[in-house]
């Protein structure tokens, strides 16, 4: 099971409430509100993960818009894990993270993602920030 983070399902619904604003301030647009159903149910039963394949079909829809709009890769051309390394020191991936990344779902991509930006420590965060702009 790959699971979308909570953060991701807000980040998600921002980008939609920026594109698609609540025409009375009150009611939320179709792919607001699936988002926001889900988040509320995350919320109510202390859930820090979605199924990304348990998703209602315009959650899903939905996720997968603001997910186009992400980075698809974390690579910055720096790859150590072809030199061995277990954990690659330009982009902070696994040695499987980087040989599957064109196979894995987007959940389980965002899951990378969401690793590699807490633990902070590869080089795409301190020494080489301007290539993973």
């Amino acid at each position: 099971m790959a699971g979308i983070h909570i953060t991701d399902i807000e980040a998600a619904i921002n980008w939609w409430r920026e594109r698609s604003p609540s025409p009375d301030g009150v009611s939320l647009p179709a792919a607001t509100r699936a988002l926001a159903e889900v988040y509320a149910l995350m919320v109510y039963f202390h859930e820090t993960e979605a199924d990304e394949n348990s998703l209602p079909d315009q959650a899903r829809e939905a996720w997968l818009a603001w997910y186009a709009t992400t980075p698809d890769t974390p690579c910055i051309a720096i790859c150590s894990t072809s030199q061995g390394d277990p954990l690659c020191k330009g982009c902070g991936r696994t040695f499987d993270e980087v040989q599957r990344w064109t196979e894995m779902s987007p959940g389980e991509k965002r899951a990378s993602w969401r690793r590699i930006t807490l633990e902070g420590d590869a080089w795409r965060f301190n020494r080489y920030k301007e290539r993973a702009l």
